[in-house]
């Protein structure tokens, strides 16, 4: 097909879409489904609705061809494991009695059986629920739920690709299961998982799909040779097969790299790749493999996770050096849609000049459908698009919202030793330990407590004028006091305040910081029908006026033992934020931290002597490929260093991470310099633990005893046991007990109870101890 052809037969599609609705109603129904207030057919009908909507409106705004599939009760990576039949052993009678609530014990547990692990997916903050995987795993096809949505949509005569987790990324995020040794390989499974997928293709193909797609992301990251041969083995054997679909094998969030040569050689018909970021690595890669001759290229020049408008021009050209390199060139966005908001015309609160900066998942989807267009006619077929979206970006650009010369002057003039504590931790840790008076084992919370109804009730009264500040503030006031009353009374020895008063922990500060835009409805899954709505970074950052002082004092008021102060590390207010994409990252962390290092300095300066900076999304935020995680984290370790170099030596200084996968950043995790460290463990069976003490890592740390995403009360041996084991690898002087991560989430029930028996697990645990 020529250049012009191939223009011509350009086409919009997306790759997935949010499921939530704009309302929410995916995790109304669903939780109220767990509560017993909706039934299993009233959930289902409300899927299905849902899942309608999104296709109508996809149809409507232009896209030819709508994904199926990628919708999920809760994890996408968890349907797979459906699909395929790898149910771990504990919840396969769950599952047979009752799909719907086996689905969900292997996302939340029970009281009696464990779930699977969680983590982050990719370099994203949605998070995906592990596979578990052995030597004697059978896959078994069961491609249900992927036919049914196909013929949903082919019900309404709308054009429909199913999306699939393809077989390398699913064994490649695999983990060995309990009891399976850890030097087990998932990806040595792969024969017997091929025939399982191609039964699936079989019966979509059946069910009327013309193309598949088949989602590898894991080949975007640095992989062995034996991993690439895995790929090629893999497509070579899909490819090969005569009852299937059309094969499109996508690849989002980086550059393909060695991988991309490897899948051009398999006789699949077509390949997605990112042309955002990755955009001179994959045309590089592209033209060094002579094209793809033959060979549908689906080209994502439109950001899917950042919500800054695109650059219509940029993309054109690009696309534009596309032709010629494929059979065909279609127009999409450089990832799912999952991971932005659903639509900019809700946020009636952002001034209307600055929501022209942004696109949300339609307003994506309507640059999609402009580039396609302007690729298949010209771009004088969209001259209008072009000369707004011309003006919008000039905008923003020269808009004094993004520059501030006192924070740039402010940054410019750290100096190294501004980023390092004044002692060495030795020294540090003799003085914390005499100023602290701790006992061995100290138990404490990585700092909130359950959001309750009220809480939430309170701050919407609060937003309309339904109560005024001094009743919300007393509220707010009481609140602590249980909360701090009940840490007394179950005998924790390090408390907190709560945090009643915040939405989120990143948008709370967002929202005392310059430079923050906040949204009303948008909204982005985070895990299962946990959904956050990220604050939006638009200018340069600085703190006007102390932010959680006051009530971090307050707590401190009412009881004689430690209160932490809680405060959410620089990384993490970009990771969890839409970053500015007009400047550096690092630029932003250093203004970031230099604004949190002035509340930790308020904090310290008003009695507080532990405070903990979270850095959950340290891991989170490391480039995928080798190569970028030097300069990424040499810039993240400092910020935080900036942030807390500032305290005394007897302030003890916590920071904090959860669900992720933590092996590789253990030195990071030492270069951050602080005093204490909580980690995620209870669901990976304190392997940080391990981690931690084969690096030699010299100081305190919290690995959790508790999963806080599990609605289980782990009992007393539960957590004395896993305390043993973290024994086994960090020393009791150097050991704190402590959940997963913060409470919010849970409610009060399970929350007395899980605490109840982690206090009495550590106290059974320094009785052994004394004992020996």
């Amino acid at each position: 097909m020529t250049a012009k052809s191939a223009a011509a037969a350009a086409r919009a599609t997306v790759y997935g879409y949010p499921r939530q609705g704009p309302n929410r109603e995916l995790k109304k129904a669903i939780e109220g489904y767990w509560k017993g207030r909706v039934t299993a057919d009233a959930l289902r009908t409300t899927a299905a609705e849902l899942r309608a909507a999104n296709w109508r409106q996809l149809a409507d705004a232009g896209i030819d061809e709508v994904p199926t599939g990628d919708f999920s009760h809760y994890d996408h990576v968890l349907d797979t494991t459906v699909m395929v039949g790898a149910i771990p052993g504990r919840h396969r009678d769950a599952v047979a009695t009752d799909p719907l609530d086996g689905y969900f014990a292997m996302a939340r547990g029970t009281q009696d059986v464990a779930p699977l692990e969680m983590t982050k997916w990719f370099d994203t903050n949605y998070h995906y629920l592990v596979p578990e995987l052995g030597p004697d795993t059978v896959f078994t096809a069961d491609p249900a739920k992927q036919v049914a949505e196909l013929g949903e949509a082919l019900a309404l005569g709308l054009s429909a690709r199913p999306v699939l987790v393809g077989p390398v990324t699913y064994l490649l995020l695999a983990k060995p299961a309990p009891g399976v040794p850890a030097d087990f390989e998932p990806l040595t499974l792969l024969d017997r998982l091929l025939p399982v997928y191609a039964e699936v293709l079989a019966d979509l193909r059946a069910a009327g799909a013309e193309w598949i797609q088949l989602d590898e992301p894991a080949l975007v990251q640095d992989r062995t040779p034996a991993e690439l041969d895995a790929a090629a083995r893999a497509y070579r054997a899909l490819g090969s097969l005569t009852d299937r679909p059309k094969l499109l094998v996508a690849s989002y969030f980086d550059r393909l790299g060695d991988a991309l040569p490897v899948l051009a050689k398999t006789p699949v018909d077509g390949l997605a790749l990112d042309f955002t970021d990755a955009a001179a690595a994959n045309l590089d890669a592209l033209a060094a493999v002579g094209g793809l001759p033959g060979k549908r290229l689906v080209a994502g020049v439109v950001n899917g996770r950042n919500v800054w408008i695109n650059d219509l021009e940029k993309s054109l050209a690009i696309l534009g050096t596309l032709l010629g390199l494929a059979d065909r060139v279609d127009v999409a966005a450089s990832c799912s849609l999952l991971h932005v908001p659903l639509d900019t015309a809700l946020e009636r609160d952002i001034e209307p000049q600055i929501r022209r900066w942004l696109a949300f998942a339609r307003q994506k989807t309507a640059e999609v459908v402009a580039l396609a267009r302007g690729l298949a006619l010209g771009t004088d077929a969209i001259t209008g698009e072009l000369a707004a979206n011309r003006a919008d970006l000039a905008a923003r650009a020269t808009s004094p919202i993004t520059y501030d010369p006192a924070v740039r002057a402010r940054a410019a003039a750290v100096r190294d030793t501004d980023a390092r504590r004044s002692q060495p931790y030795a020294e540090r840790a003799a003085a914390q330990r005499a100023h602290l008076r701790l006992p061995i084992l100290p138990t404490t919370t990585i700092g909130s407590f359950p959001q309750t109804g009220e809480l939430r009730t309170a701050r919407a009264d609060l937003r309309t004028g339904r109560i005024d500040t001094a009743g919300y503030e007393e509220r707010i006031r009481a609140e602590i006091q249980d909360v701090v009353s009940f840490q007394e009374k179950a005998g924790l020895d390090v408390l907190v305040h709560g945090e009643p008063e915040r939405n989120d922990m990143v948008q709370y500060f967002a929202e005392q910081l310059t430079g923050y835009l906040a949204t009303e409805h948008g909204w982005v899954q985070s895990y299962g029908t946990r959904y956050v709505r990220p604050p939006i970074l638009a200018g340069d950052i600085s703190r006007p006026e102390p932010m959680t002082v006051r009530w971090t004092t307050y707590a401190q008021s009412l009881t004689d033992r430690p209160v932490k102060g809680m405060l959410t590390g620089p990384v993490t207010m970009l990771a969890w934020s839409f970053v500015r994409d007009d400047q550096p990252l690092g630029d932003t962390a250093r203004q970031v931290a230099l604004a949190l290092r002035d509340e930790v300095d308020d904090l310290e300066a008003g009695g507080t002597s532990v405070i903990q900076v979270d850095e959950p999304a340290l891991r989170e935020t490391l480039p995928l490929r080798t190569v970028d995680r030097p300069a990424y984290l040499a810039w993240a370790t400092e910020a935080f260093r900036l942030s807390t170099g500032g305290v005394r030596p007897d302030t003890q200084i916590h920071t904090h991470m959860c669900y992720a996968e933590f092996g590789d950043i253990v030195q990071a995790i030492d270069d951050l310099d602080a005093d204490v460290i909580s980690l995620e463990a209870a669901r990976s069976h304190m392997q940080v633990a391990r981690e931690l003490a084969a690096h030699g890592y010299p100081r305190e740390a919290g690995p959790g005893v508790y999963d806080i995403h599990s609605p289980r009360v782990p009992s007393t041996e539960e957590a004395a046991e896993l305390l043993r084991t973290g024994l086994r690898a960090i020393p009791a002087e150097r050991l704190w007990v402590n959940p997963d991560c913060g409470l919010k989430t849970r409610g009060w029930p399970e929350t007395r109870a899980s605490l109840e028996n982690l206090v009495a697990a550590a106290r059974a645990v320094r009785e052994e101890l004394s004992a020996s």
